[in-house]
């Protein structure tokens, strides 16, 4: 059982009686094997599976921790244990309540914000610009993941008081954005929570205890929504010094208040690292007992090998850098996939991919270029979005913005059109039109929320000269249609007509692939990757463009095999739960994208004052804390060896760096005198 196999601090940490219990897992330290042996620990106390809830910060960490339990316990015991992230627990959650609901992503749903948006204008007499629809969209992300029992009109004149000035027109948007989202059930990330929050107070979801991994990256909402569930039991692991996403909303006063939160809370330390070196610890410790300690603490060696110091190397140029680090890993001789170059900026990693290459040695760049974050596969999820639900706006607007002269607005309003002609079926209201529907719309004029509009001026359906039946559909009296737009709709009409034919995945595939309106879209997206600084289109640069657009359709027609039913296999691509990537080599990572992972040779690049600690992000807000916390996560990934580097001068900008106020805090050199 995974409980022999612990050490004191761990044993006492997995036993604990039922109550509020902190496990501290600093670094290194055992944490997945401590709340694995936690899991087995409950079921051999014969609580039903069913009643225990793990919670984790992604789907992955979640698999891996059933996995192990499934090495001592049947599968059948297992499966009943609900596990995975905050936000696919509430999707179980909510669609098991029957709760009809469509999961968006956030890319999506600024487009819908943005049709909201441009509705509007701004009228007040300032200099100060108002926000931009995809920047106010994180801002009322990051209001519901931090605020608590407040309203957006105070929470945001309290902390962007300049944009004050605009705060109704902001709110009035929201409010209009909500209900679009409830007009078609849409949902995002942050819904998911908010929803299951209110179904708590209907439905009472019972369970004897709930573990909560990574405890200190919650944010208010998500302990809101832990605290709801008012389960018998709280077994939250977590360190506070890798505390790493306040740009996110999580909030370290969480994890700093349990005690005062919980009043029969127990406190645990899992102090003994069995990952890194003593040299490696020794650094880490003493960089990071420059924070506030929240909670005694302190690292212990447990590895008995020794290797050498954590080195710090200094170049003249950025570039030098780049290129002789890729050359020390040329000579490492060390496994690729064990080495990591971990960096705070991403201009940091176009640097250091560009001198490997030069170098002949592969790298897998990680979280960026995500295949399902590609235009390409999300105007394909649109393609398909459009037969799997027919009310879908969002898939609709994303796909004829692709015309040139059809903005947010316009898409919108000919969605609504259509499914007015379509009596609420935008499937109908293309194929099977009702002509006696009026599109005549009249909005209502409201100049102290922005609001503007004018009567829809209608004209003959027949302007255009298109070869089809559609050329005397009624959707082309809307004004505002252009030739090319016209053409456009024409072509998903095409595509609409053949797809409500098709019943497995594999063929609707095949007819979005062959679709010439989809075609076009890869093509466009061809060209634009293709594009110089001059305006002039690399014809080589296009063609290989679309040989990698290409090989994602080929994933796509592959992975269309594995799914006969077609809401199934939309419901893979839209959550993106399994990681499509196959590259390998050596990996280069954010620190964020880092986090949980262990490597043998680690490499800590550009830690120059102003870069790392990110001086930029410190002034939006952030804190010279959490870069502690960030370089103290990015030098706990190395086991043997660790280097930490900075150049002094970057010829391109012509600006002169400092080493890092970290290197000088490890001792690694000293502050220069200006």
């Amino acid at each position: 059982m995974p409980l022999s196999r612990l050490n004191e601090e761990q044993y006492k940490a997995a036993t604990a009686d039922f109550g509020h219990n902190l496990i501290i897992a600093s670094a290194g330290t055992g944490k997945t094997s401590t709340i694995v042996a936690r899991i087995s620990y409950l079921l051999s106390q014969d609580i039903n599976p069913q009643k225990i809830m793990l919670l984790t910060f992604t789907n992955k960490a979640s698999k891996e921790m059933i996995s192990r339990l499934n090495m001592f316990f049947d599968k059948s015991i297992t499966n009943k244990i609900l596990a995975g992230t905050f936000h696919s627990t509430a999707y179980t959650l909510l669609k098991n309540a029957n709760k009809d609901i469509i999961l968006k992503q956030a890319s999506e749903l600024k487009t819908l914000l943005r049709s909201v948006y441009e509705k509007r204008t701004f009228r007040h007499l300032s200099d100060i610009k108002p926000y931009q629809a995809s920047y106010l969209y994180d801002i009322y992300s990051l209001f519901q993941n931090k605020a608590h029992n407040q309203d957006f009109f105070t929470w945001f004149c309290k902390n962007y008081e300049e944009q004050s000035i605009y705060a109704e027109i902001y709110e009035d948007i929201f409010k209009e954005y909500e209900n679009e989202k409830k007009r078609f059930n849409y949902v995002d990330f942050n819904d998911l929570l908010l929803n299951l929050k209110e179904l708590l107070k209907e439905n009472k979801y019972e369970f004897d205890e709930i573990l909560v991994d990574e405890y200190q990256d919650t944010n208010t909402l998500q302990s809101s929504l832990i605290e709801s569930f008012k389960s018998k039991s709280l077994f939250c692991v977590g360190d506070y010094d890798q505390s790493i996403y306040a740009f996110n909303g999580a909030d370290i006063n969480i994890i700093g208040s349990f005690k005062d939160r919980f009043k029969d809370a127990k406190i645990f330390s899992l102090n003994k690292n069995y990952r890194s070196s003593r040299s490696i610890l020794a650094l880490a410790n003493k960089v990071i007992l420059n924070n506030e300690r929240l909670y005694p603490k302190e690292l212990i060696v447990t590895r008995k090998d020794e290797f050498k110091a954590p080195a710090l190397l200094t170049f003249e140029e950025l570039f030098d850098q780049y290129q002789n680090i890729a050359k020390m890993i040329l000579t490492s001789g060390v496994n690729l996939e064990e080495i990591a170059v971990i960096f705070r900026n991403n201009s940091s990693a176009d640097g250091i991919e560009v001198a490997l290459r030069e170098q002949g040695i592969a790298s897998a760049r990680k979280g960026s270029g995500s295949f399902f974050e590609s235009l390409e596969v999300k105007a394909f999820n649109a393609m398909l979005a459009l037969i799997i639900n027919p009310k879908d706006i969002m898939a609709f607007i994303h796909l004829i913005q692709y015309t040139k002269g059809v903005g947010g607005v316009l898409a919108k309003e000919i969605f609504d059109a259509l499914l007015k002609l379509g009596h609420g079926s935008l499937i109908k209201g293309f194929l099977d039109p009702d002509k006696s529907v009026s599109l005549q719309n009249h909005q209502q004029r409201n100049y102290q929320l922005g609001l503007f509009g004018d009567l829809e001026e209608l004209l003959d359906e027949k302007r255009f000269t298109l070869e089809s039946e559609f050329n005397s559909h009624p959707i082309l009296k809307i004004s505002k249609i252009n030739d090319l737009c016209a053409r456009n709709l024409e072509k998903i009409y095409f595509f609409l007509k053949e797809a409500v034919k098709i019943k497995h995945s594999l063929g609707l595939v095949k007819l979005i692939c062959q679709n010439s309106f989809y075609r076009e879209i890869c093509e466009e997206l061809a060209i634009k990757r293709a594009t110089n600084k001059s305006g002039q289109v690399d014809l080589t640069r296009k063609a290989e463009n679309l040989e990698k657009i290409e090989n994602k359709l080929n994933v796509l027609r592959e992975l269309a095999k594995n799914y006969s039913d077609i809401y199934k296999y939309y419901n893979f691509l839209t959550l993106g739960a399994s990681e499509m990537g196959n590259e390998k080599g050596v990996n280069l990572l954010s620190v964020h994208a880092s986090k949980g992972l262990e490597f043998d040779l680690v490499f800590v690049v550009d830690l120059a004052q102003g870069r790392f600690p990110n001086q930029k992000l410190i002034n939006m807000g952030g804190s010279l804390e959490e870069e502690r916390r960030l370089f103290y996560v990015a030098v706990t990934r190395a086991k043997n060896i660790l280097y930490l580097s900075y150049a002094k001068y970057d010829k391109n900008k012509k600006t002169s760096f400092d080493p890092s106020c970290f290197l000088i805090e490890a001792g690694l050199c000293k502050a220069e005198l200006r």
